[in-house]
């Protein structure tokens, strides 16, 4: 089974333009995020998949592999495609995301896992929410998964609601999961799911795995203690840097 690992990588971005090639420490964002990848035990090869000339020259400056891919992809699993299609003697694709620089080897290793058993055809990580805001937010898709740990549903409210518990004690009264955004496909299934049109439930949350649910895939979910730190604004990258120690 070989597995590749691809980083989508956009320059444009609405809230912070750009964002692959910011500083962190005297690395860019996106060399970090390409060196963690290379840590990882699982991945056969590690390749960005870019729209952007700056990107690609830069990523080829330190050493990189990376593809030129299509300015039209509406989301990172059409760019994984376009790249995947160039790469067939590859069984798995994990797409990994381009603006989380501390992303933990052991994470992508973990997903990568999943796909010893044979039927599975997706999968991607959750992990046991313990701060109450975060129960709360829209901005955390949160996901209930059955016994065989396939993903029922994923959403920007809070499920499942308990009916006969006020709020305050929801977290001590049941186990709630958060979703981790990063996602492992088989190739042939990554090539079926981005034929899919835009689904209902897609289009009322805003959550592109939601049409892969609603059109009756399995999604494998396995369950992490680290958590993610995803840099989406100037001001996450500011509180990241003031907690990075200098030899980081």
């Amino acid at each position: 089974m070989k597995i590749l690992g691809i980083i989508p990588a956009r320059f444009a971005s609405s809230r912070f333009p750009g964002k692959p090639l910011a500083d962190i420490a005297g690395k860019s964002m996106i060399r970090r995020v390409y060196e963690q990848c290379r840590k990882s035990s699982s991945l056969h090869k590690v390749i960005v998949a870019t729209d952007d000339q700056r990107i690609l020259d830069h990523v080829k400056s330190f050493g990189g592999d990376v593809v030129m891919t299509s300015e039209d992809h509406v989301s990172g699993t059409d760019r994984c495609n376009e790249v995947a299609s160039q790469f067939p003697e590859f069984d798995i694709c994990i797409n990994i995301q381009g603006d989380e620089p501390l992303i933990d080897p052991l994470q992508i290793d973990l997903v990568c896992q999943c796909f010893m058993v044979k039927d599975v055809e997706l999968a991607t990580l959750v992990k046991k929410i313990t701060i109450t805001d975060e129960l709360f937010n829209p901005n955390t898709p949160k996901v209930i998964f059955n016994k065989d740990m396939e993903a029922i549903y994923f959403s920007r409210n809070t499920i499942p609601f308990l009916r006969n518990s006020v709020q305050d004690n929801w977290l001590k009264d049941h186990t709630y999961y958060k979703h981790i955004g990063i996602y492992g496909y088989r190739t042939s299934t990554l090539a079926e799911i981005t034929r899919l049109e835009m689904s209902a439930l897609e289009k009322a949350e805003a959550l592109e795995q939601l049409r892969w649910v609603e059109n009756g895939y399995k999604i494998k979910v396995a369950v992490t203690d680290k958590e993610s730190q995803a840099i989406d604004t100037p001001e996450d990258l500011k509180k990241l840097l003031s907690h990075l120690k200098p030899d980081t």
